[in-house]
């Protein structure tokens, strides 16, 4: 799957960006757009097929799906340097995500989220199988969800500003569609929340870490 995304954002590239990515984002039209937005549907669509078939429990499910998102993340970045030499480095600034908005961050950023879905995954597989029941708590689901929000919240900030900023329409009046349009083509990333995004960091670690002490006490 690194593979196929990586190839993909080649041939975008190739196309859109001749003389090499940088933002603004270049104008794609609709049907270009819709297509890239169901590929990413699709791609969460086939993950979450593989976990359903892996395992029977929800929590085991939950653990297969972030851990091979995870692989899939890092592995599209190492391809895309194989492919293209780019990122150029470690604070080079990528589109993550389109959905529901758009999702910028240096690429270390998405590559340290993968390193601790990899963390909370595979400890997730490991503890489920060998206690042979869902291990996972109220307590952990609140970290989890608590620590991915915030770290989400952190994608999407800078954006989130920009748009703020610059869009003169008022929220679903006639206009404010075309306007926030016409806005995304000009947004330029700046500034990356880094305490925001840290604090998203620091919640999912002590989350996992309460996990791991709490299920090898049991132990």
């Amino acid at each position: 799957m690194g593979i196929f995304e990586a190839a993909v954002v080649v041939y975008l590239r190739a196309i859109f960006y001749p003389e090499g990515f940088d933002f603004p984002l270049a104008a794609m039209d609709g049907k270009l757009l819709t297509t890239e937005v169901l590929r990413e549907i699709a791609s969460l669509i086939m993950i979450l097929s593989v976990a359903f078939i892996a395992a029977k429990k929800f929590s085991s499910r939950f653990g297969i799906f972030i851990l091979i998102f995870a692989c899939w993340d890092i592995s599209y970045y190492i391809f895309l340097k194989i492919l293209l030499n780019w990122p150029l480095s470690l604070l080079t600034w990528d589109v993550l995500f389109l959905i529901p908005v758009t999702w910028t961050g240096p690429v270390i950023s998405p590559i340290l989220i993968s390193c601790i879905m990899i963390l909370w995954g595979s400890s997730i597989i490991f503890f489920n199988k060998k206690e042979q029941i869902s291990t996972l708590e109220k307590t952990d689901w609140i970290g989890l969800i608590t620590g991915a929000f915030i770290v989400f919240l952190a994608f999407i900030w800078d954006y989130l500003r920009f748009i703020a900023q610059n869009n003169q329409y008022p929220l679903f009046q006639k206009g404010f569609w075309d306007n926030l349009e016409q806005l995304s083509l000009q947004y330029e990333p700046h500034n990356f929340p880094w305490l925001l995004f840290l604090i998203g960091i620091a919640v999912l670690l002590a989350g996992w870490i309460n996990y791991y002490r709490r299920i090898r006490k049991k132990q």
